[in-house]
């Protein structure tokens, strides 16, 4: 089961060829210079930047504060996030169907079946960081990430809705749409800025989440049981709930880089990865949502 989510180290939509809030931006001729601060190109969510994808010839051309921006060809638009995000969803919940009916639970097969889930979570795990390390979008490896990952989930969740609580699966699911869909009515009444000081106290407070799992992880594979305790009983809970929000945070992020994309003309290969981001972000919150139903059920 991965212990954390690879979006956490996505460097967002290419600039120059590169990584967005990694590679500084070179001022263009007759162009705004840029200026002392450090966040002024190097981080995405920084206020007032210039085109961080001036060198997309198809990106909207600058013109006079105010005035609309001609859009040509060859750019990324909401359409696009749309049905990429639409088809790399749509291949998790699949092959997480196909898996679950054909890949049994029950005791003659249950080690048989967990080997093929965990084995294709670990190949979903390797495709992932491979994608979050790559310069470009690549569909055919985001797409068979998310094969793999739909064989994972469609595992565990026929074993916990089998073994743990019958129906949890369906309030998981309930419960992650609600999530998406809450965030994403926030975010469009603004009632959540994504701010440099957001972005920061989001990457922080995941990495310290990341790492107490790791460690709890460490403590259960070493030392037999649940380890320190992080995923049951009342701070099984909690951790339960933080991850949710942190999730929610994530879609956040991921919404803030799908505006910034579609408004500075990102090439619409980069619909892509926000397929992917969003990708990542929604199984993360499933499988929170899975544990934290499953411990409130197993208690009751």
């Amino acid at each position: 089961m991965r212990s954390s989510n690879p979006v956490f180290s996505r460097r967002g939509f290419s600039r120059d060829n590169g990584y967005a809030g990694f590679n500084a931006q070179q001022p263009q001729a007759g162009g705004p210079a840029v200026g002392t601060n450090p966040y002024a190109t190097g981080n995405p969510y920084a206020q007032g930047e210039a085109n961080p994808y001036a060198t997309n010839p198809y990106a909207p051309q600058d013109t006079q504060p105010g005035a609309p921006q001609q859009v040509r060809g060859n750019v990324m638009t909401m359409d696009d996030v749309v049905s990429r995000t639409a088809i790399t969803l749509g291949t998790v919940v699949v092959t997480a169907v196909l898996s679950w009916l054909l890949l049994p639970v029950d005791p003659a097969n249950l080690g048989k079946s967990y080997g093929i889930a965990v084995g294709a979570g670990l190949v979903a795990l390797v495709l992932s960081l491979v994608q979050s390390f790559k310069r470009k979008a690549s569909p055919a490896l985001i797409l068979a990430y998310a094969a793999f990952e739909g064989v994972f989930l469609g595992v565990i969740s026929a074993a916990v809705s089998t073994y743990i609580a019958d129906g949890v699966v369906a309030q998981a699911v309930l419960g992650t749409m609600a999530v998406f869909a809450g965030v994403l009515i926030a975010y469009k009444m603004r009632w959540i800025r994504v701010t440099r000081r957001f972005y920061g106290f989001v990457m922080a407070a995941a990495i310290g989440f990341v790492l107490l799992m790791a460690v709890n992880l460490l403590f259960a594979v070493f030392g037999g049981g649940d380890g320190l305790g992080f995923r049951s009983g009342g701070l099984g809970i909690m951790f339960g709930v933080i991850g949710i929000i942190l999730g929610a945070c994530f879609l956040a992020l991921d919404f803030k880089q799908v505006e910034d994309g579609i408004t500075y003309g990102a090439p619409r290969e980069e619909a892509w990865l926000a397929a992917f981001g969003l990708t990542l972000t929604l199984v993360w919150i499933y499988m929170e949502f899975l544990r934290l139903l499953s411990i409130l059920q197993g208690d009751d």
